[in-house]
């Protein structure tokens, strides 16, 4: 397994991308500001992570994408350790935005991320068409935060 930092031709993986965030407009925000990490196994991407600094000693996971393949192989977690463990010397605290999802919000905690605020409505004010994850539309985005330091 292999990490690699990609600083050229983002938009290359941007189907891998929109698994996360279904809206390219929305991806297009961050990546060009973002540092985007890509995990390789057996010569393949299998997972993608876009990082972006918020401000002095924080910084947000703006997108964690598993290809569907190759999810619960523990991927998306191995790219958090390595993402906790590239920032340890510059981030005091890693947060992450996410619909309120039977899926992502119990991952995150289980990685050690606590829920600490909530934005409204977000996903209707941002997106232009209904995300729905469970079966259930996501509304409002649920930021979680994680201490590195």
């Amino acid at each position: 397994m292999e990490i690699k930092i990609i600083l050229e031709n983002k938009k290359q993986y941007i189907d891998l991308l929109l698994l996360a965030d279904e809206q390219e407009s929305m991806i297009d925000i961050y990546l060009e500001t973002g540092i985007m990490f890509a995990l390789y196994d057996k010569n393949s991407v299998k997972c993608v992570c876009v990082v972006t600094k918020e401000c002095q000693n924080i910084y947000e996971i703006k997108n964690l994408s598993v290809c569907p393949e190759y999810k619960r192989q523990g991927y998306d977690r191995n790219m958090l350790n390595y993402i906790f463990d590239y920032y340890k010397d510059v981030c005091d605290i890693m947060i992450v935005g996410t619909g309120d999802s039977p899926l992502t919000i119990p991952f995150y905690k289980s990685c050690g991320f606590v829920p600490y605020r909530t934005v409204k409505n977000f996903f209707i004010e941002h997106y232009n068409h209904a995300i729905f994850e469970c079966g259930k539309q996501l509304v409002d985005m649920i930021y979680l935060k994680k201490y590195l330091k």
